[in-house]
């Protein structure tokens, strides 16, 4: 009986974890302004991609899970803006946002 218990137990957390893991998976599509979280917001020491969205009327932003300046696209918007969309995967770690951008993942209007 025990472990049968145990068996199902075991069970019920890997499927909870997987669902989780799936749901965070999800692939979005977030769009605003691409930006160099170095020079235009000033909040980090080295050149790093993010872009700033509108969610419930706030600025928003999110950091690129990438390369940072040796991006092919960092070029465009170190030292200045650009509007655009990044399609990826969302993540949050020590209350920052994230965005793993898909292979071509990263665009501008």
């Amino acid at each position: 009986m025990r472990v049968a218990l145990s068996a199902v137990l075991g069970l019920a957390v890997v499927l909870v974890v997987a669902a989780r893991v799936s749901a965070e998976d999800k692939e979005v599509t977030l769009k605003g302004t691409i930006l160099c979280a170095k020079c235009e917001l000033k909040e980090t020491e080295k050149c790093t991609n993010a872009i700033r969205v509108k969610e419930d009327g706030k600025d928003v932003v999110y950091y690129f899970d990438d390369k940072g300046n040796k991006e092919s696209y960092h070029k465009k918007i170190c030292q200045k803006t650009a509007d655009g969309s990044v399609t990826g995967t969302v993540s949050e770690k020590d209350g920052k946002k994230y965005i793993k951008p898909a292979k071509n993942g990263v665009k501008f209007d």
